[in-house]
């Protein structure tokens, strides 16, 4: 007993705001009929679901890292237009897979340069001249095999060939027939295009490695095997010729899958893109501005505008939509279902359930994959942080980290993994909310500010105040459009009063003012 008053002491603000929460949610309820409060609370509960996906990653990073990552909402907007082009296009991502692998290959290589440097007995002057002779070459070579390397693909500026229309094709189930497969030009080698990416992309990591030596003055390097990164290089090389050579029947297989498979393949693709990005973004950009805060959120705010303007290019600026998978799009006979049994059976879109007497249509989609996939994630990142080595070596980096570093832990490595895995959690948001709310260029930055104000509300660097944060977020904005719909009963007022959609984000807004005026480090946040 003595504990428990001990607790409510030492956070008597923190429960009395806790209270007030609640009570506020009790009145909000109090004002609509059972089914529409229900129904609120599910499309909430959507909504926090997916910026809890982005807000968990900001978490993650910025309570390791000290990093701010401004571009993480555009990364989110990314992982949604990787997951439609997996979803839709297949055959652009088989394309692409074998000029990306042999980049990779040569690239992976690099570990070897500098001992091979480090024994080559080379003057200043020329030292200093070779490796931009080197870069410049091996830009040149990867230029030339990946601008004609074949690839099928859509285009921005022809409505014809639009992702709009190509997403008209996959809601008719008839990409496949409208594909036309890319081929070499009449003349051009195979050998020597891909020869071409492969050098290339070595050259490129070649003069890195010399560029590096040069600026830190490296006069030797230790030996070391070379047996990894030719591993490495030959597992690489031969997976992308191997999927060369298949590229047709995986295609068609890809093609012949339900759509159901393919959408899993589609959110997969997309998770591990954003960790693939992440991790490069914290190897080149990131860890050489760890003492230089400010010159991180310059980085990441820069970078955000420029991730815009690639998804601009390659898919144009016109939003549009992504089909939902079979088990979710179905609107025939059978449909609404009136049971989750009857959903799975005839993949409706929709249900029909009665709530409070009233019937009431819920999204299967939207309202009930959405939020399992939120709380599944809270779930397993959730086991990953406190019943993992890792996460026991992350929450120690954000209490010490130089303690981390002197027991023998490649602190480095970790803060890749980090940085990859909340880049990952964010792309997984995109392409879960794609069918869902549709794709634009704008998408990012929405989520970006809900992200923020999410994270505000519930601790910056607490992972159980993401979701906290993200959840009243989702309520407090959806209780706010349906209040738009029926009105509140205000005291001297004829009429009730609706707000307008202007509120909606200001009302969050508020609250977070409000919130941080009580609790400055949030609802879950440490006190610094």
């Amino acid at each position: 007993m003595t504990n428990i008053l001990q607790t409510f002491r030492k956070n008597r603000t923190l429960f009395i705001t806790l209270a007030i929460l609640a009570l506020l949610f009790l009145l909000a309820i109090q004002g609509m009929s059972t089914r529409d409060w229900v129904v609120t609370v599910l499309r909430g509960l959507a909504i926090g679901s997916i910026t809890f996906l982005v807000a968990a990653g900001l978490s993650i990073i910025l309570g390791l890292m000290d990093v701010l990552n401004l571009a993480h909402g555009t990364l989110f907007m990314i992982g949604a237009y990787v997951g439609w082009t997996m979803y839709v296009r297949p055959d652009t991502v088989v394309d692409l897979a074998t000029p990306f692998l042999l980049v990779l290959a040569g690239l992976a290589l690099m570990p070897l340069w500098g001992p091979l440097l480090a024994r080559a007995n080379v003057r200043p002057g020329i030292a200093r001249l070779w490796p931009w002779i080197a870069l410049l070459a091996g830009l040149g070579m990867a230029a030339l095999g990946l601008t004609n390397a074949p690839l099928a693909i859509w285009s921005g500026a022809d409505y014809q060939n639009s992702p709009i229309v190509w997403t008209q094709f996959a809601e008719a189930g008839t990409v496949a027939q409208n594909v036309q497969p890319a081929t070499f030009a009449p003349g051009q080698s195979p050998v020597l295009i891909w020869g071409a990416i492969l050098v290339g992309s070595a050259l490129v990591g070649l003069a890195v490695v010399g560029m590096i030596r040069n600026r830190r003055g490296v006069e030797g390097a230790a030996a070391s095997s070379a047996r990894r990164p030719l591993l490495i290089f030959a597992i690489l090389a031969g997976l992308a010729l191997l999927l060369f050579v298949v590229n047709t029947p995986l295609t068609n297989w890809l093609f012949g899958l339900s759509t159901n498979v393919l959408f899993v393949i589609a959110i997969a693709v997309a998770a591990l893109a954003g960790v693939g990005l992440g991790s490069l973004m914290e190897v080149t950009l990131i860890r050489p501005l760890y003492a230089r805060a400010i010159y991180q959120i310059m980085l990441t705010f820069g970078l955000a505008f420029i991730g815009a303007e690639l998804v601009r290019t390659v898919w144009g600026r016109t939003g549009f939509t992504m089909p939902k998978p079979a088990l979710f799009a179905n609107t025939g006979d059978g449909c609404p279902a009136d049971s989750i049994a009857g959903w799975l059976q005839n993949s409706c879109s929709t249900i029909v359930l009665e709530i409070g007497g009233q019937k009431a249509l819920i999204r299967t989609y939207n309202e009930i994959f959405v939020i399992l996939v939120g709380l599944v994630v809270l779930i397993l990142v959730w086991l990953l942080l406190q019943r993992s080595r890792l996460g026991m070596i992350i929450r120690a980096g954000v209490q010490d980290s130089a303690m981390v570093e002197a027991l023998g832990i490649n602190v480095r490595r970790v803060f890749t993994l980090v940085f990859g895995l909340g880049v990952g959690l964010a792309a997984l948001g995109g392409v879960i909310a794609a069918p869902a709310s549709g794709l634009s260029d704008a998408m990012g930055a929405t989520l970006l500010l809900g992200s923020l104000i999410a994270l505000a509300i519930g601790g910056l660097t607490s992972y159980p105040g993401a979701a906290a944060g993200a959840i009243i977020v989702g309520l407090v904005q959806q209780f706010i459009i349906k209040y738009g719909q029926i009105g509140i009963h205000l005291p001297f007022l004829a009429e009730p009063w609706k707000p307008t959609p202007p509120i909606v984000p200001a009302s969050t807004i508020i609250l977070m003012i409000i919130i941080l005026l009580v609790l400055p480090q949030g609802l879950f946040g440490r006190k610094e």
